[in-house]
């Protein structure tokens, strides 16, 4: 049996998944967290969180690294941990220097760092020769005033350091340039309390459908899992409405794709005890890197790859994480394809009616998760405002994602705001 250390979680379906599959591998982990509340919030009324089923629950302050270290080291001489992870995108330079710090297994702290600043990787890539938008990073307005007409409108906008699409927007001119700047500013501090970075992100618009390739690196070997699409809407904003796996892309399309990911991953370093998700724009000048995650998937995209290929990426994740081959085996599931969708809400109120017990029913129907009566509703400007989700499956291939579009009408008839 193995111990490992969790420091801090998402609080979505990967702070789920990730527990189960520690547990499942036959181990045990001691969850590390500045603040318990966080996730006694996000546990469903009457139910206890699985991260707090740990066999010890420690709470310390995360967001001081060089104070975390010595801790982890503390906690290391008593309980022997094996190794140590995170699902949660602002805790992974840590958690990547604490593996260093504890001689455990872990991708490198210097290359996670430069995943999670998304203008660091725009530099690592650009300085492999890796193609890519034209962009600028700059704090001054008169810099990035600058920048953008050198840059050329349309463009976007991008906070360094902030994940589920928060804040990220196209801008057409030096008006919207300016607002969304603005916006931005008026956000100094993560949902985590760490504070930002000041300087702001500003590239070329890039053409074509999106893209995501998940992979899986151990001992200096990437393995490419597969490719997921995206849908995306709420202009001038970036909100992912759905996504389905496998992508209903050609051959060569794909393997492009996977190739584009495979170049990025050997650029930042990140070739070893990694769960990845790429994200990829197939643009008409060919594939293009929108930004690399080292950590697997959100928005329920492992469930999508475990539902059709069988791997299961949470578990693969807490394998390299051990320094452990992961079990990459593909198995017949009776599906070739699945589809998820989210129900991206438009106008504030609070939630009345949302009815989804007939299709939980079905028997396509793979998930089924809504937001209760009660819960106070926004119009969606990132992947934090979700009402909910569905999943569908497909026997023959893409057929998954038109069902569940037809799910989601059928939800949105029946969604109440008031």
């Amino acid at each position: 049996m193995a111990h490992l250390l969790v420091v801090e979680s998402w609080v979505g379906s990967m702070s789920r998944l990730l527990p189960r599959a520690i547990r499942e591998g036959g181990h045990e982990f001691t969850f590390l967290t500045r603040d318990l509340h966080h996730y006694l919030r996000s546990a469903p009324e009457g139910t206890a969180h699985p991260l707090l089923g740990a066999r010890n629950v420690i709470t310390a302050d995360t967001n001081d690294t060089e104070a975390l270290l010595p801790l982890a080291e503390r906690l290391h001489t008593v309980f022997g941990f094996d190794g140590v992870l995170t699902s949660c995108d602002y805790y992974l330079p840590a958690v990547a220097r604490t593996a260093e710090r504890l001689g455990l297994p872990g991708p490198g702290s210097g290359p996670v760092r430069d995943a999670c600043r998304k203008d660091a990787t725009r530099r690592v890539l650009a300085g492999a020769g890796l193609p890519g938008p034209r962009f600028a990073v700059h704090e001054a307005w008169a810099d990035l005033a600058r920048a953008a007409r050198e840059i050329g409108y349309p463009l976007v906008v991008k906070p360094v350091d902030l994940c589920a699409g928060m804040y990220v927007r196209r801008v057409d001119d030096e008006e919207q340039l300016a607002s969304a700047v603005r916006e931005l500013a008026g956000f100094p501090v993560n949902a985590r309390g760490q504070r930002r970075a000041s300087v702001v992100l500003l590239e070329e618009l890039l053409d074509g459908p999106e893209v995501s390739v998940e992979t899986v690196s151990h001992a200096g070997a990437v393995h490419v899992v597969g490719v997921t699409d995206k849908s995306v809407g709420g202009a001038p904003a970036f909100i992912e409405t759905g996504h389905m796996f496998p992508a209903a892309l050609s051959a060569a399309d794909a393997e492009a794709a996977g190739r584009t990911a495979l170049d990025a991953l050997e650029a930042l370093g990140l070739t070893d005890a990694t769960v990845a998700h790429t994200e990829i724009k197939l643009t008409s000048a060919g594939p293009r890197v929108v930004e690399v995650n080292p950590r697997p998937a959100g928005n329920r995209i492992t469930e999508l790859v475990r539902h059709v290929t069988g791997i299961d990426l949470a578990a693969a994740f807490v394998d390299v994480s051990l320094g452990r081959a992961p079990d990459l085996r593909r198995t017949a599931t009776g599906l070739a394809g699945a589809a998820v969708g989210f129900l991206v809400p438009r106008t504030a109120g609070t939630l009345e009616a949302l009815d989804g017990s007939r299709l939980r029913a079905l028997p396509d129907v793979l998930e089924v998760e809504l937001a209760a009566p009660g819960t106070p509703v926004r119009p969606a400007g990132s992947n934090n405002e979700y009402l909910g989700h569905v999943m569908a499956g497909d026997p023959e291939g893409p057929g998954a994602r038109a069902r569940v579009e037809t799910l989601l009408d059928e939800l949105r008839s029946g969604l109440v705001v008031r």
